[in-house]
């Protein structure tokens, strides 16, 4: 292969990383924030779009956590750099209305300086049994950061036994910065024990599991179809 060649063959390899890095970094920026704005705006005119809080879909382990659209899934981008460690659930709702429950029974913990947040330990993963994992909830808070958690856990609260169904607090919209709110959502991940007895770091995805064999929804931004998550007809 002569050096000119050579050179268009790498150049074109690089082009199409360049492209795919792209694609990743910005594929739910189309089709799926246009329905995000739509549900936003009038989610009365898409109820068929709504998963309910407590629904348990077929045999899946874990009850749906909140009422709302599911807006981002596991691993979606918003920015070169970014994977998404959980998913987003809107209610279309005003802040500190739509309630969250806790998907699974386990041990809470909210760390003092948390005020949108609270972390729930599973000492066996239903899917795994033995593995010790962590089901996160955060944004349950105004912009301002005044907390919608609920007062039966105060911050500093440790290893606080609860049950499938707990109301843990309301949605929210608390980004650290009140000057620029996210939407009202909850965001829920599945986080990995550090071998210590602790957690993962969340805000990587690495340490994060995929959530939809816990919940029984096509929930992974790879395999998603770009459908709506939803329970298939009967499982629920």
């Amino acid at each position: 292969m002569n050096k000119r060649l050579l050179f268009g063959v790498l150049t074109l390899g690089v082009l199409l990383g360049v492209g795919f890095y792209f694609y990743r970094a910005f594929r739910p920026a189309a089709a799926q924030l246009t329905r995000l704005r739509d549900w936003l705006q009038n989610p009365e005119a898409h109820p068929e779009w709504r998963m309910r809080a407590g629904v348990r879909c077929g045999e899946a382990p874990f009850l749906f956590p909140t009422d709302g659209y599911i807006g981002f899934l596991w691993d979606d981008s918003f920015r070169p750099g970014h994977r998404h460690q959980g998913i987003d659930i809107f209610a279309g709702t005003a802040a500190g209305v739509t309630p969250v429950f806790a998907a699974y029974p386990g041990y809470l913990t909210r760390l003092p300086e948390w005020k949108s947040s609270v972390i729930v330990r599973v000492p066996s993963d239903p899917l795994q049994p033995g593995r010790q994992i962590w089901v996160y909830y955060t944004h349950m808070a105004d912009a301002s950061g005044h907390s919608y958690i609920s007062e039966a856990f105060p911050p500093g609260t440790y290893e606080q036994p609860i049950e499938a169904g707990t109301l843990l607090g309301y949605q929210g919209n608390y980004s650290g910065d009140p000057y620029n709110p996210t939407g009202v959502h909850l965001h829920f991940s599945i986080v990995l024990d550090d071998g210590q007895g602790g957690f993962r770091n969340e805000l990587d995805i690495r340490n994060t599991l995929d959530p939809s064999p816990y919940l029984g929804l096509p929930l992974n931004a790879n395999t998603s179809d770009g459908g709506i998550p939803l329970c298939e007809a009967g499982d629920e």
